[in-house]
């Protein structure tokens, strides 16, 4: 891929596509198929970076995979992790980094665990200190609560946590790591995060406990419990099939249709905000796929208005507030995202990166600690553009940017967009198809 890329303004974008397969069940899949006893095929894995760094963990922790086909994979697990021979290299992978840890945590080995350079900016102590309590071992090599960083496992005790912030990456370490602690272990989150980790344990014969508590809840399962492969279909990943879908909101006579999403309630957030915010969205063909409802969501270009998103909402859709203030930028007034401080330790800080990539392409927008705000060009008026947006190896920055120049004056360009291959490799390719200019 080039050193950078350039989005020009388009035609009515028009068609019909398929999101690529969901990255958090991609992850989750890879994981428990390797801990667990037996085979476990999955279908409609996302083979992004990120995914194929986490395929390369499972299989250097003792477990055989295989790709037999597009997306189609086979991993014959040993029944628990053993001490890998080399060092495990996640990329950029966070959700990655971060599960392997909890799984790793329960076996009696030791693992060194290190990224990329982005990778290695990122806190690991939310995690890693959990796992401490229950008894793992951590030996910083650099900076602490930074990779590279070795584990040593077993012998785990139960632990009961209590989140301040809902992160279902941090409550899926602990729970993978509580399979193989003696006791009971709990999490507590105070509002409802992305629940595909105690699904897809069930999925694989794990007994899960989920109790409502207020605008949360309560996950406990017992130590001891053994996983059995298993088959699992991955559907649509809603966070990628965010972006063709608002380059169908925002480009004037656009129709576009994504097909297989997934619509679980934990993960629609966006969705449910461009509604609110006068999208044109009509969701059809409801059917289940891996135990989660999907459907395929088609989007009109329309007219938006800016909102006060709920704070509350931000666990549901913390990984779309970019895309989301994309689109935010062509809506009649102002449209305030709060609550949302955890976008400043993903791959890059999204808050900061996304005030300065609308601000190059002329949108008014005001930084908060915790947030953002953004003002809209209006009904029938558009961005500016023209800018050149630094991405920090962002790939949701560059995607947002470059829908945003789909319908901007003047063409954006984001640089480093390589990185769009770890969750999306065939954007440029599927947005062209309906009819962009993005080279």
């Amino acid at each position: 891929m080039p050193s950078q890329l350039t989005s020009r303004r388009t035609s009515a974008l028009t068609g019909k596509v398929r999101a690529p397969g969901d990255k958090s069940m991609s992850h989750r899949s890879m994981i428990l198929g390797g801990m667990a006893s037996g085979v476990t095929e999955v279908e409609g894995l996302l083979e992004g970076d990120d995914v194929l760094a986490t395929a390369r963990a499972v299989e250097a922790f003792g477990a055989k995979v295989e790709r037999l086909g597009d997306g189609t994979w086979r991993i014959e697990g040993a029944g628990g992790f053993k001490t890998p021979l080399s060092v495990i290299d996640c990329g950029n992978a966070g959700t990655g980094v971060r599960l392997l840890m909890g799984a790793a945590a329960g076996y009696p080995l030791t693992a060194s665990f290190d990224g990329d350079g982005s990778l290695r900016k990122r806190p690991m102590k939310r995690v890693t200190g959990p796992l401490a309590d229950m008894g793992a071992a951590f030996d910083w090599k650099a900076a602490e609560d930074r990779l590279p960083v070795a584990l040593t496992g077993g012998a785990l005790k139960a632990i009961d946590y209590v989140q301040t912030v809902a992160s279902a990456q941090v409550k899926s370490a602990i729970l993978l790591a509580g399979l193989n602690a003696e006791g009971v272990t709990s999490v507590v989150e105070p509002e409802k995060s992305r629940d595909h980790t105690e699904r897809m344990l069930r999925a694989f014969g794990a007994e899960v406990d989920v109790e409502e508590r207020g605008e949360g809840w309560k996950v406990t399962l017992k130590g001891g419990q053994a996983l059995t492969g298993t088959v699992v279909a991955v559907p649509g990943d809603p966070s990628s099939a965010a972006f063709p879908l608002a380059a169908g909101l925002i480009v004037p006579g656009s129709e576009v249709t994504v097909e297989g999403v997934m619509l679980n309630p934990l993960r629609t957030g966006l969705f449910d905000t461009w509604i609110e915010m006068g999208a044109d969205l009509t969701i059809t063909n409801r059917r289940e796929a891996g135990g989660e409802e999907v459907g395929d969501i088609t989007a009109r270009h329309s007219s938006l208005k800016g909102v006060v998103v709920p704070e509350d909402r931000a666990a549901s859709m913390i990984d779309e507030y970019p895309i989301l203030a994309a689109t935010a930028a062509f809506a009649n007034g102002v449209t305030v995202m709060r609550g949302v401080g955890e976008m400043r330790v993903k791959e890059s800080d999204r808050i900061s990166l996304m005030v300065e990539g609308l601000r190059a392409c002329g949108v008014q927008v005001e930084e908060e600690p915790e947030g953002f705000i953004v003002t809209g060009a209006g009904q029938g008026r558009s961005v500016r553009g023209g800018g050149l947006v630094h991405t920090a190896h962002d790939h949701r920055i560059a995607m947002s940017h470059l829908v945003l120049g789909l319908t901007a004056e003047q063409p954006v360009s984001v640089d480093e967009p390589g990185m769009i291959a770890t969750s999306f490799p065939g954007f440029v390719e599927m947005i062209n198809g309906l009819g962009g200019r993005i080279a």
